[in-house]
């Protein structure tokens, strides 16, 4: 597909109930949390839900009374870690508290979509970055099983310096040669910055973003996408979540440090969604933040509150069905330091129902690289391609679309189809990512399809299989 999903995330752990504030529960708030509740009076209602947003958050109810914004309630996962560190690998690797994975979920993805990366990567059916991360080395998310699938732009001078051919001021003397070098050899050694270049320049106006730094790197996603850069999966930053102490002002708890964060996250999303519509992209790009976890239902005594387990999360775009999933907090009648919010959602539910709804994966791929979760409703009905929902035809999670044999050939191999599907497109790829061979439409209807492969040299390649549904391919082995 060409779709794009754009990811924020809030790192530090955020506070969700200061961000969505269950209305009926304002009493016991009000007695677990003295130091940092919101006044009722100040909240923005959501209309029929039961919920305020913070008062930083109009930006939010404007999205969301123009139908661009979803929120899922109280998502997390079970036994909760409360290490940032340990956490964010959770939430970045797509893995339960109790196992280590050293991948990301979405390098996993990418894993299945290009395989053997990076080897001979970009070629010409892949000359763009598989992912871009902008405001980090490089991430967890983006990590496949052999190497990082990503692209990472540390921070936005980086970028505009790259594209301006503007050389980042250095010290004079030996040291300043030395970083010179260094910078030069990193430009050198990123394959993709020309690309980069490429698309950037094609956009040449774009509409206004606030000035501050999640708005920035926004910006700067908004105009690769549509200056045509083929990746798929963007995450940008915003930090500072971690909010022990100070979260509020200790005079007007509407104001102060979670406050401002909220400000710029709100604020920031609304001008990237609306430029993407000025730009003629928004129905290409889903957005959802994330956070490696929320706060404890009782605040501390620094005005501020500790790690904790649930919270909200939110969709932003054109293509999703806005809305609040899920139920209102439920906040216990007896509330210690160590209480928390029970989890709804397991969080790779939202990251199942993205690869079902918007990436049109098929139900055994995404299996595979998550495990087994349902789906949410989160793209909007029209705009949505779940296999296991929307396909006319009787397509199975545990049934491969195609079959390759034999997987040890020498002139000839045979495929049988076993989908229905219109629409279907055939190809041969080599490990280095070439396209060697089309398979042509007037040959789909044989079963099984007999292609000569007797041009192809000795070495692995894969069979390509491409519906509207999903993407998939098979492997076999030329030996000559």
């Amino acid at each position: 597909t060409d779709r794009v999903l754009v990811m924020v995330f809030m790192n530090g752990g955020n506070d969700g109930l200061n961000t969505l504030v269950p209305l009926a529960e304002m009493s016991k708030l009000s007695a677990a949390r003295p130091h940092v509740l919101l006044p009722e009076n100040q909240l923005i209602e959501l209309p029929g839900k039961g919920l305020g947003l913070h008062p930083s958050l109009a930006d939010f109810k404007e999205m969301y009374d123009d139908d661009k914004l979803l929120i899922v309630q109280n998502v997390g996962y079970e036994n909760p870690v409360f290490s940032h560190f340990r956490s964010t690998d959770i939430w970045m690797s797509g893995s339960d508290s109790q196992e280590l994975i050293t991948n990301g979920w979405t390098g996993r993805y990418l894993d299945l979509q290009y395989p053997n990366y990076p080897f001979d990567y970009p070629n010409e059916n892949a000359p763009h970055p598989l992912a871009v991360e902008i405001g980090r080395s490089s991430s967890l998310i983006f990590q496949g099983p052999n190497a990082s699938m990503g692209m990472a732009i540390h921070d936005p001078n980086f970028f505009y310096d790259l594209i301006d051919n503007i050389p980042a001021p250095v010290p004079e003397g030996p040291i300043g040669a030395r970083i010179e070098l260094i910078r030069i050899l990193a430009k050198q050694s990123e394959q993709y910055s020309s690309r980069v270049k490429e698309a950037a320049e094609r956009v040449t106006q774009q509409g206004v973003y606030p000035n501050h730094d999640l708005a920035d790197q926004l910006k700067i996603v908004a105009r690769l996408i549509a200056g045509g850069l083929q990746t798929r999966l963007y995450m940008v930053e915003l930090g500072k979540f971690d909010t022990h102490a100070n979260q509020v002002d200790r005079s007007d708890s509407t104001q102060g440090l979670h406050s401002n964060l909220l400000k710029q996250l709100g604020s920031s999303i609304k001008a990237f969604v609306k430029d993407c519509e000025g730009l003629g992209v928004s129905d290409r790009v889903m957005g959802m933040t994330f956070s490696e976890f929320g706060r404890r239902i009782k605040s501390n005594g620094s005005y501020g509150t500790d790690h904790g387990t649930a919270a909200p999360l939110f969709f932003f775009g054109n293509t999703i069905n806005s809305g609040v999933i899920g139920k209102n907090p439920k906040i216990p009648n007896e509330v210690d330091v160590r209480s928390n919010l029970d989890h709804e959602f397991e969080f790779r539910q939202i990251y199942s129902t993205v690869f079902k709804q918007w990436f049109c994966m098929a139900d055994n791929e995404v299996k595979n690289i998550l495990g087994d979760f349902s789906s949410l409703d989160v793209v909007r009905p029209e705009m949505r391609c779940d296999v296991s929902t929307t396909s006319n035809t009787d397509i199975t999670a545990d049934v491969a679309p195609m079959q390759v044999y034999p997987t040890l050939a020498q002139s000839e191999i045979n495929i049988e189809l076993t989908s229905q599907e219109e629409g279907i497109s055939l190809a041969i790829i080599g490990v280095d990512g070439r396209h060697y061979k089309d398979i042509k439409s007037d040959m789909l209807s044989g079963s099984p399809i007999r292609v000569d492969i007797s041009d192809l040299v000795s070495g692995q390649y894969y069979v390509r299989y491409v519906d509207r549904y999903r993407v998939t391919s098979q492997s076999f082995v030329v030996q000559k």
